[in-house]
C-alpha cells in the first residue's frame, strides 16, 4: 500500500459517501445541474447535498442555503462557483473538515498573473483539506458507479468498465478519451482531470492507481509534470507493482526551446529531457494521441509477448499486408510457419485459395465457419513458430462479429499469446464486440504495431537500475572564477573530478608558442583561449597539426582572423598536444526544469548535425552508475565504432565509462554551482589508451 499519509484522502475521493454540491442548480441543462444530475443517472447511493440559496428542493434532495447548513460534514464537495468565489467557498469547507474538494472554475494561473494570484489565494484558502483542480472537469470512478463531474461524455446510459486508469491534465480530454474508449467497447476503471494542479497532481494519482485493484493500466495525458522527482518516485512504483504506465505527451516541437552557448542544449531540448524522464522510469511514450488508448487495450489484457515473432491470420490480402507492413517497421517479424505448422494449417481446408505457407496466413474464411476459425487459431496459438497473434477482420467477419469474437474468445485460454484484432473495413459494433470480448480490436494496422510494441516495452522491462557512483567528495574549486569558464580552466575543473585532458601550455606571443611546441614534441594544435567565444572554430581560432618551425607565423595569422570576425584582438592561446586514433564524442551536462541530464553521443563539429546522443536524468543522489553509462552508450547508433566496426580496432570502452562516472559525480557533487558542462571532442582511444578531453567549455555560477 501507499506510504503516502493522504492515499485515505484519495481514496474517499475515489468512493465518498456524501458529496456536496456548491452552487448546485435545478437545471440539468446546465453545467451546475449536471453533476447530481449525472450522480443520479449513474446510480449513485450515497447522500447528496445540494447548496443555493435561492432553492429549497433539487428534485427529491433538500437544497441547504450555505456551507454551514450542511447536515453533517460530506466527503468531498464540488464547487461550481466561478473563480471570484470559490475561495470563500473552500475556506468554508476547509473549516467544517471536508477532506476534498473539488473546484471546476477556469480564470487562474492559465490565465496570467491575476489569476495565479487568485491561484494562490485559493491553496491558502483551503488548508489542510485536498483540491482537485482547479480547472478541472472532475472525477469519474466506473469501477463503483460514481460521476463528480459535469462532462457532458457522462450522458451516454452506460459505460463499459475495465481495468485503465486514466489521468489526465485536460479536462477537455478526459471527456474525449471516456467517449472514445466506450465506443469501441474498451473498459475503464478511473478517470480524473487534475488541471492547474494547485495541490493534488499527476504523482498522487499515480500512487492512487497503484493502489487501486481495479486498475492494470495506467494511461496518462500530460501537460507538463510540475514536480519531477515526485513524478519519478510514483513511475517507479507502478513499475515495480507491475502496472505499465502510457503516456502521451504534448509540446513536443522544439520551436521554442533554447539552445545553450554550447552543444548539450541544442542537442538536449525539453521534449528530449521527457524521454529520457520517461525511458528511466519505465513509461511508454505514445507517439500519437490514439496510442494511449490502443497500447492501453492490449497491455490491459494481462498478457505477455515473449518474442517478435507475430503471425498474420487474413481473409483479405491487402490488410494483411498493411499489417505486416506497419508490424516490421516496429522491428517485428512475420515469418512463415513452419514445416508442421502449415500441415496442420492445410488439414483444415480444402481448396487451391488458402495462401497457408507464409505470412499473412491467408484464409478464405467465406461464410465466416466459427469451427474452421477455432481449429486455425489453435494451430496457431499452439505454434512454436509464433508469440502473438492479429486476427484480421474482413467485411464478411463483420456481418456477424459475434460468431467470430465467440470463436476467439473460447481459444484464448488455450494460450498466454497476445491476441489483437484489425478491423478492416468500417464497423465500430465489431469492434465494440470483439474489445469485449477480450481482444482487443483496432481500426488501423499502425495501431495493432503500436500496441505490440507497447506490450514489447513491458516484456523488456529490467529491474530500474538504481546504482550509483561514489562522488569524489571534497573536490576543490574555490580557485576557479565564476562565470564562463575558458577552455584550460573548464579542463582543470574536469581533470579534478577524473577526467583525463590534453597536456597543452598557455601562451601569449609566437616565442612562446614556439617554445611549447618543442616541450610538447610533434606537431600541436593552436587554439584561441577565451571564455566569451565557445565555437572558435568558427572565428578561424583553431589550427591542426602545426609544427614548432610554423607556430609562431600561424599564431599571428590567427590574432588578425579572429580580430577579422569578432571585432577583438586576441591575447591568449593555447599550444595543445595533437590527439589522434581514436574517436570523437560528446559529453555535456543539460540542466531543466525536470533535472540535470548526462549526455553522450557522437562529437566533433558534426555533433549538432547528427544528433546521434543519449541522454540520462541523474538519480536524486550521485552520478550515474557503469551500468547506465555503458546502457547510454551502447543505445547508440555509432556504437559498432567503438566496439570494434569493420575490424577496426576496439576502443577503450572501461575509460570511456569511467569519464562518464566522473562527470556525472561533478555535476551532482557541484550542483546548483554548475551551470553547464560539455567536452567536445572527448577522444575515446584504442583499448588499454584511455580517453582524453581535448576541448571542453563550463559555467560556474
Amino acid at each position: 500500500m501507499s506510504t503516502d499519509p493522504q492515499a485515505e484522502v484519495i481514496a474517499r475521493l475515489f468512493k465518498p459517501r456524501s458529496v456536496a454540491i456548491i452552487g448546485a442548480s435545478g437545471d440539468p441543462q446546465k453545467t451546475s445541474g449536471r453533476p447530481a444530475a449525472y450522480l443520479r443517472k449513474h446510480g449513485y447511493a450515497g447522500k447528496i447535498f445540494p447548496v443555493n440559496p435561492k432553492l429549497d428542493h433539487i428534485g427529491d434532495w433538500p437544497c441547504y442555503p450555505d456551507i454551514a447548513s450542511l447536515p453533517e460534514v460530506p466527503d468531498v464537495a464540488i464547487v461550481l462557483l466561478g473563480a471570484e468565489r470559490a475561495y470563500v467557498a473552500v475556506r468554508e469547507l476547509a473549516a467544517i473538515g471536508t477532506p476534498c474538494a473539488i473546484v471546476l472554475a477556469s480564470g487562474y494561473g492559465e490565465t496570467g498573473e491575476t489569476g495565479a494570484a487568485r491561484q494562490a489565494q485559493l491553496r491558502e484558502a483551503a488548508g489542510s483539506m485536498r483540491i482537485l483542480g482547479p480547472n478541472t472537469i472532475g472525477l469519474v470512478n466506473l469501477t463503483d458507479g460514481i460521476v463528480l463531474s459535469p462532462s457532458g461524455a457522462l450522458e451516454m446510459d452506460q459505460f463499459p468498465v475495465g481495468h485503465i486508469g486514466v489521468v489526465s491534465q485536460s479536462g477537455g480530454i478526459l471527456g474525449s478519451l471516456l467517449s472514445r474508449a466506450a465506443a469501441r467497447g474498451l473498459g475503464l476503471s478511473k478517470l480524473i482531470s487534475t488541471s492547474n494542479e494547485v495541490d493534488l497532481e499527476l504523482s498522487d494519482f499515480i500512487h492512487a492507481l497503484v493502489d487501486d485493484p481495479a486498475t492494470r493500466v495506467i494511461a496518462l495525458y500530460i501537460e507538463s509534470v510540475r514536480h519531477p522527482h515526485k513524478f519519478r518516485e510514483a513511475a517507479l512504483r507502478a513499475r515495480r507493482a507491475g502496472k505499465p504506465i502510457v503516456a502521451f505527451k504534448i509540446g513536443r516541437s522544439e520551436a521554442g526551446a533554447q539552445a545553450a552557448v554550447s552543444h548539450t542544449g541544442a542537442l538536449a531540448g525539453s521534449d528530449r529531457m521527457y524521454d529520457a524522464l520517461f525511458q528511466q522510469t519505465g513509461v511508454i511514450r505514445g507517439q500519437a494521441f490514439s496510442d494511449l488508448l490502443d497500447i492501453s487495450a492490449a497491455l490491459a489484457t494481462g498478457r505477455v509477448l515473449h518474442g517478435k515473432r507475430i503471425a498474420i491470420l487474413t481473409s483479405t490480402g491487402g490488410a494483411g499486408t498493411l499489417v505486416s507492413d506497419s508490424l516490421g517497421l516496429l522491428g517485428f517479424e512475420t515469418p512463415a510457419p513452419d514445416a508442421a505448422t502449415a500441415a496442420a494449417l492445410r488439414a483444415l481446408q480444402t481448396g487451391d485459395h488458402a495462401s497457408l505457407d507464409r505470412n499473412p496466413i491467408d484464409v478464405t474464411l467465406a461464410g465466416l465457419q466459427p469451427t474452421l476459425l477455432r481449429s486455425i487459431l489453435k494451430v496457431l496459438l499452439a505454434s512454436p513458430s509464433y508469440d502473438a497473434l492479429t486476427i484480421i477482420v474482413g467485411s464478411s467477419g463483420v456481418a456477424q462479429p459475434e460468431l467470430m469474437a465467440g470463436a476467439i474468445q473460447e481459444c484464448l485460454p488455450l494460450s498466454d499469446k497476445p491476441v489483437l484484432a484489425y478491423i478492416s473495413p468500417h464497423a465500430p459494433a465489431a469492434t465494440s464486440i470483439l474489445t469485449q470480448s477480450g481482444v482487443p480490436a483496432f481500426v488501423s494496422a499502425e495501431s495493432c504495431a503500436a500496441a505490440f510494441a507497447g506490450m514489447w516495452h513491458v516484456q523488456q522491462w529490467a529491474a530500474p537500475v538504481t546504482e550509483t557512483a561514489t562522488a569524489h567528495a571534497g573536490v576543490v574549486t574555490t580557485d576557479l572564477p565564476t562565470g564562463p569558464l575558458n577552455e584550460a580552466q573548464a579542463k582543470q575543473l574536469f581533470s579534478r573530478f577524473g577526467v583525463r585532458c590534453t597536456r597543452e601550455l598557455e601562451v601569449s606571443t609566437p616565442q612562446q608558442a614556439e617554445q611549447a611546441a618543442r616541450s610538447l614534441g610533434g606537431p600541436v594544435v593552436l587554439k584561441l583561449l577565451s571564455s566569451t567565444v565557445t565555437h572558435k572554430s568558427d572565428v578561424g581560432g583553431v589550427a591542426v597539426g602545426v609544427t614548432a618551425e610554423q607556430v609562431g607565423e600561424r599564431l599571428q595569422r590567427m590574432c588578425a582572423d579572429v580580430e577579422h570576425a569578432t571585432g577583438t584582438r586576441p591575447d591568449r592561446f593555447l599550444v595543445q598536444e595533437m590527439v589522434s586514433g581514436g574517436t570523437e564524442w560528446i559529453l555535456g551536462m543539460h540542466r531543466d526544469p525536470l533535472g540535470v541530464a548526462i549526455l553522450l553521443g557522437q562529437g566533433g563539429v558534426t555533433a549538432e548535425l547528427f544528433k546521434d546522443t543519449a541522454l540520462r536524468l541523474l538519480p536524486t543522489e550521485g552520478g550515474l552508475g557503469r551500468a547506465e553509462a555503458l546502457a547510454m552508450a551502447q543505445s547508440l547508433k555509432c556504437w559498432p565504432l567503438l566496439n570494434g566496426y569493420r575490424g577496426r580496432a576496439k576502443a577503450d570502452v572501461n575509460a570511456l565509462l569511467d569519464a562518464i562516472v566522473a562527470f556525472s559525480n561533478m555535476a551532482a557533487q557541484l550542483g546548483e554551482q554548475l551551470v553547464d558542462a560539455e567536452i567536445n571532442p572527448l577522444f575515446v582511444l584504442p583499448e588499454g589508451q584511455g580517453v582524453c578531453a581535448a576541448d571542453g567549455v563550463a559555467t560556474l555560477r
